[in-house]
């Protein structure tokens, strides 16, 4: 029992760091290199999660292996062009300038009733609105609007609007102080511990969480039962 968890664990931990030195992407939308990594790597670590009589290091070197080839495969794809065509695949036009290209939907065997559901999920029930839908690699629908059909901005109206956008900084998460992320707003412990005081907190466990942005704006929420 002890050794199938810890070859579980260590298993486990293989995945997560080689998912995570392939890059963000990995674990967002999958291209199709992404999705064959994903399912060899679900088959080849439950192998030796469950047989015994593999040895550990005979179900972590075909991991290691194929997590390096799909770095190498990233890095080629960054360098040519022509070579991400071949992995990735290229963009598909399926709607331009308001008309369905058929022949690109039975190209990327997309049906009308998925073209329809992709236009949905997006807020579009009108063909006739739409200028450009583009089938990305990731099998994703992107579509894009006339200008008329957009959503008027300030900029349109003529109207200046205030930037007050501002990316608030964690300080307190879930009652542990980061104190990296206060020093990086330029604040001190005696600015927090004021702050701490008008929110009636006595300490910093009691906050669930605490921001503050650039414009001093500083959001509080205390943990449900904290007085």
């Amino acid at each position: 029992m002890a050794t199938a968890f810890f070859r579980t664990i260590i298993l486990y931990l293989v995945l997560i760091i080689g998912l995570r030195l392939t890059g963000k992407r990995q674990i967002g939308e999958l291209e199709p290199n992404e999705l064959v990594l994903t399912m060899l790597l679900s088959d080849l670590a439950a192998v030796p999660m469950q047989d015994f009589g593999i040895p550990l290091l005979s179900g972590v070197l075909p991991i290691a292996v194929i997590l390096c080839m799909s770095m190498l495969l990233s890095f080629l794809s960054l360098r040519s062009v022509r070579f991400r065509a071949l992995i990735c695949g290229e963009p598909t036009v399926i709607i331009r300038q308001g008309v369905i290209s058929q022949q690109a939907m039975r190209r990327n065997r997309l049906t009308v009733d998925e073209l329809m559901e992709e236009l949905r999920c997006q807020g579009v029930t009108d063909l006739q609105t739409v200028k450009y839908a583009v089938l990305e690699t990731s099998g994703q629908l992107s579509v894009l609007l006339y200008p008329a059909q957009q959503p008027l901005t300030p900029q349109q109206a003529g109207v200046t609007v205030a930037d007050d956008l501002f990316l608030p900084r964690v300080i307190i998460n879930d009652g542990r102080l980061l104190r990296e992320n206060l020093r990086a707003a330029g604040l001190e412990e005696k600015w927090l511990a004021r702050q701490l005081k008008e929110q009636g907190c006595r300490c910093a466990a009691d906050v669930f969480l605490l921001t503050v942005d650039d414009a001093g704006a500083v959001v509080c929420v205390l943990k449900e039962g904290a007085t």
